[in-house]
Parts: structure tokens; sequence; C-alpha cells
């Protein structure tokens, strides 16, 4: 956990701009037995990272014996240095509610809540629990999932390559990331679990971006950042077309233009603006006319 703080902070400074989050995890971060001590120790990380660091921690379930006692110490001592609590395991809106009252009650009323979308019934649900104002972003439970259907679903849909052909885990996926866009919130694409082949972590990271509607994805490695930061980033070919546009939509105060023989407006207008705010947000360069939209 420390050196993934130290990454960020390395990160940071590289690209001008916080590119990832880190995840204090408690869920199986924790030895059995071990939950409050864990606890304590991600509630002092938190305390003690840099003041631009973005630090979230993952919890135990709702129904773990932990839940509650997770949400006191971490929540309740170190809520307002983080950027969100993760809930893992979440079924329904009922399990949002259950951990929003939670950070009500230690006093961390205004922490984003992201949650793990991690088995069947809860893919159907996945609208009702993306509308609730509480949640932020929804990220899919990729081996919790297939574990949920009782052998039905082969290992192999577990590997970077399986997880994009399997019919159900695709239609889990796209589920996800469509209740997402519905409500405004963020999709994150689950992790892939061969760290040591970047071929397949850039493959994985493109076709959760591109296919997927995926605009965040998890590592597990500190080799991974880099490929998911990439897949994740429009290229420069694409920064420069939204960057013109969007200075010709501003001089034109956001009336129609004429751009290379198309007509843009409003509507085109929002998706350009996406692209160099996704661009911002991975560290890209961008034109110093565009940069000032981003001053604060």
């Amino acid at each position: 956990m420390r050196k993934s703080l130290q990454l960020q902070a390395e990160m940071t400074q590289e690209f001008g701009t916080c590119v990832f989050d880190v995840t204090l995890d408690c869920e199986d971060g924790a030895p059995v037995g071990g939950e409050a001590e864990h606890a304590a120790l991600v509630t002092e990380l938190a305390l003690n990272a840099a003041p631009e660091a973005r630090v979230a921690v993952r919890v135990h379930p709702v129904d773990h014996p932990s839940f509650h006692a997770d949400m006191a110490i971490i929540a309740g001592q170190a809520g307002k240095h983080l950027t969100h609590i993760m809930v893992p395991k979440v079924e329904s809106v009922a399990d949002v509610q259950l951990a929003e009252q939670a950070l009500i009650q230690v006093g961390a009323k205004d922490l984003a809540l992201h949650v793990l979308i991690e088995s069947p019934a809860a893919v159907h649900r996945a609208f009702d629990i993306a509308a609730h104002p509480r949640v932020q972003s929804l990220s899919f439970g990729l081996m919790d999932f297939i574990s949920a259907h009782g052998g039905a679903i082969p290992a192999s849909a577990m590997t970077s390559q399986g997880q994009f052909t399997h019919p159900l885990v695709v239609r889990a996926k796209l589920e996800i990331a469509s209740a997402c866009h519905a409500h405004g919130k963020v999709p994150s694409h689950c992790v892939v679990t061969e760290f040591n082949d970047m071929a397949a972590m850039r493959a994985a990271a493109r076709r959760a971006a591109q296919e997927l509607g995926c605009t965040r994805m998890w590592s597990i490695h500190p080799s991974q950042i880099r490929p998911i930061l990439e897949a994740m980033a429009p290229d420069t070919a694409a920064i420069e077309v939204a960057s013109e546009i969007v200075l010709a939509a501003y001089a034109a105060q956001w009336a129609p233009i004429s751009h290379q023989g198309h007509l843009q407006d409003r509507a085109s207008y929002r998706f350009y603006w996406q692209v160099l705010e996704r661009a911002h947000s991975t560290g890209c360069s961008l034109p110093a006319e565009v940069q000032l939209f981003f001053k604060d």
C-alpha cells in the first residue's frame, strides 16, 4: 500500500495531475481476526497521504461483521482525506442505503460511494443501483461473478481473453456500463490477473475502453497502470480535432459551426468536450488555449 501511494505521488509529479486512485483494501487485505488492526492501518495511511493524493478504501461488504467497524474507524476518522469508499458485493439499492446510513452516522455524509457488482442479481439491478445519488461509480467483480454461477462459466472466462468472449460475462459488463452512462456515473472495468503479460493488458484495456464503454479500469500491479492510462486516453489526433472544434465553438459563443465541411453544434460539442476532459484527467498534453479551461 505504501509503494502504491509513493508511485501515485511520483506519477502525479510526472503528469502534473493525479492520474490514478489508490484503493486500500480491507475486504481481502485484512487477515481473519485482524480486521480492526487493518482498518486502523489503512486509516493511518490515508491520514498521512499527501493533500493532492487520491486515496480510497474498500471496506467489507455490508453484511460482514466488520462492516460497521470499518466505517466507524476509516470513514469516521479519515473521511475528509478520502475520495470515496468502495463497497463490495452490493446486491441492491438497499445495500447502498445501508452504506449511506453508515457514512452519515460516522459524520462522513458527503463521502461518495463506489460499488462492486459481483453477481447475476446485482447485474439485474445495476440501473437502480447506479441511479442512487450517493453512488459515483460501478465496478465489475469478474471472479466473484463467475464463481456465483456454480461452475456454469468456465475458469477460462477469468482470463484476459476469455472475459471478452464469454457471452454472460460480456453481457454483464455491458449492462453495468449502460447503467452508469444512463445515470451519469463512471463504469470501471475489472482486473486482468496476468500482470506480467503487457500485450494482454494493453489489449484488454483497449477493448474495455473502445468496445465496452468503460472510462476507468482496475490495476493490480504497478506495471498495469501506464497501459491502462494509454488505453483510456484519447490519441493525439482526437485531441487535436476536439481542441479545434471546442475552441471554434467557444469563439462562436456555442452557436453551430462548420469544421472541415461538417456541421458541429451543441450535441457534438458535448462529445468533444468530453474528449478533452478525458485527455486532461489522463495527463495528456493539451494546447495552451485549451489548458486554460482547466485552470482552477
